[in-house]
Formats: C-alpha cells, sequence, structure tokens
C-alpha cells in the first residue's frame, strides 16, 4: 500500500475513533492545538520533534503524518534527512528501519505533488 493510501485508511479509522471516545479524542485535539500556539518554536520545528520521537517510537502512522505536516509547513527533503540522521545516532539499528519508512513516505508524498501541480 501507498503512504498516501495508508494516511488516508489512518484519517478513516481515526474518525471511527472520533466517534467511539469523542470526549478524548476532543482533549488530545486541543493539547495538539495547544502546543502550537504562540511558542518560540514554528510548526516545521516542532514537526521536526515529531519525526525524531516517531522514529524512535517506531510509530509509522506518526512517521507519517508528521512528515505529510512538516511538507506543509514549507519542510525540505534535505532537513527530513538532518533529522533522521540524528534519530539514527539516538536510536541505532530500528531507527534506521523507520528512518527510511519515512524518507521513502517524503518521496511519494513529493511525487504526488508535482503530478498534482502538472
Amino acid at each position: 500500500m501507498s503512504y498516501s493510501g495508508k494516511i488516508d485508511d489512518m484519517r478513516t479509522e481515526l474518525r471511527a475513533l472520533y466517534k467511539a471516545v469523542p470526549e478524548a479524542t476532543k482533549a488530545f485535539a486541543a493539547l495538539s492545538n495547544a502546543v502550537k500556539q504562540n511558542c518560540p518554536l514554528s510548526i516545521k520545528e516542532k514537526e521536526y520533534v515529531a519525526i525524531g520521537i516517531a522514529v524512535a517510537l517506531r510509530c509509522e502512522a506518526c512517521i507519517n503524518f508528521h512528515v505529510e505536516a512538516m511538507m506543509k509547513a514549507g519542510g525540505t527533503r534535505e532537513e527530513l534527512g538532518d533529522i533522521l540522521a540524528m534519530a539514527i545516532q539516538m536510536g541505532g539499528g530500528p531507527s534506521v528501519m523507520y528512518s527510511a519508512h519515512a524518507l521513502a513516505c517524503w518521496d511519494e508524498l513529493a511525487e504526488r505533488q508535482v503530478q498534482a501541480a502538472e
């Protein structure tokens, strides 16, 4: 399955979760919004942190969402590579494997953007 497909499938699953436990998911959404408000770090920089943590925790869905968010925030492939290098240094072999997922996700999403623009 493509990374775009994985992202779409996860969003579908999340919508079902939001309906099943609305109070918990509303609270999580409020937390997510709060950490992005009036802070010294930009959204892009926060996505750097999120990707590093997602790789370290080996959460592929988190990697996919945060790679997409970093891309939307104006991140570059070079910046992603630097984040992944740091995650590898901190996390060893497992981080190498999940870093490969993050980079493949970026490449697929970037290709889709190019195709959409044509």
